[in-house]
């Protein structure tokens, strides 16, 4: 028999380690003292560690772990498994790093920007929510992305041409938007996006989108880098609504959010003190 400190120089483990792997059942000592609470190990178990040690060094879970040693046919798809969800992790990581070095090499300003007129093209999203958390915050993210996408496809297919980036915007257009939006039902959301096209293409966009002008405005704008989130709107929202401005002031209901490659512009028309309009 080995004493722990015997058996931890051996597998390289800590006493600590071994006790708390004894504790979650995952390596279990072949005998423990009931006086001293001392544990013994075989000189078997040195193998049993040193698989551990190997799945661990994996960064895979003590439960996945115990799962593996449990059942050995099953561990290399839960390697698989688990190498797809590092992968994953990885990817948010290296877009989190991105993010970071945006936000520290040049910190996201406000600034005064010009929006001409032009035709867009405008949609509900289905199904989707104001994003009271942040796991439906990217469920609405996700539906209006799949939106904008299915609305390129159509408008392209029917002869009309993107002519810039897409944008959502709340919804609340008609009376029907805002009581929905009041009682929860939605859609919360529109997709817009600017088209350039003829009365031919035009006529031969399906009847579930609506074509609009969009009025040429003033608006202050912010471009946040990386995936949106509940903070970064939050963010945008505090950046934008409390600037002063002689004679006039920003609407954030009129708030529409730029999609790009790369992040989400968020810009609030500049309105007259005496200006009234519902455009969005």
């Amino acid at each position: 028999m080995l004493s722990i400190s015997e058996f931890s120089e051996m597998c390289h483990l800590t006493p600590q380690t071994l006790r708390y792997y004894h504790s979650e059942g995952l390596l279990v000592p072949a005998h423990v003292d009931e006086q001293t609470g001392y544990r013994s190990y075989l000189l078997e178990q040195v193998e049993q560690a040193m698989l551990i040690t190997v799945l661990r060094g994996t960064g895979m879970s003590v439960k996945l772990v115990r799962r593996a040693l449990d059942e050995p046919d099953a561990t290399p798809a839960l390697l698989q498994q688990h190498s797809a969800e590092v992968a994953r992790q990885r990817q948010a990581q290296d877009e989190a790093i991105r993010d970071a070095r945006t936000f520290f090499n040049s910190w996201p300003e406000v600034r005064r920007r010009h929006a001409p007129e032009m035709t867009v093209v405008s949609k509900p999203v289905p199904g989707t929510s104001a994003g009271r958390d942040q796991h439906e915050w990217y469920e609405a993210d996700a539906a209006i992305a799949a939106t904008v996408q299915d609305m390129v496809k159509t408008v392209e297919s029917c002869g009309a041409v993107v002519s810039g980036p897409a944008w959502h915007t709340l919804a609340g257009e008609t009376p029907e938007q805002r009581r929905q939006a009041r009682t929860g039902e939605g859609p919360c959301w529109l997709v817009k996006v600017p088209i350039t096209a003829d009365e031919e293409a035009l006529a031969a966009l399906p009847g579930d989108v609506e074509v609009q002008i969009f009025e040429a405005r003033d608006e202050l704008s912010i471009f946040i880098p990386g995936k949106t989130s509940i903070a970064k709107y939050c963010t945008a929202l505090s950046r934008l609504a409390p600037r002063p401005l002689d004679g006039a002031y920003v609407d954030i209901t009129r708030m529409r959010h730029l999609l790009h490659d790369d992040g989400v512009e968020t810009t609030a028309a500049i309105c007259k003190l005496d200006e009234i309009s519902t455009d969005g």
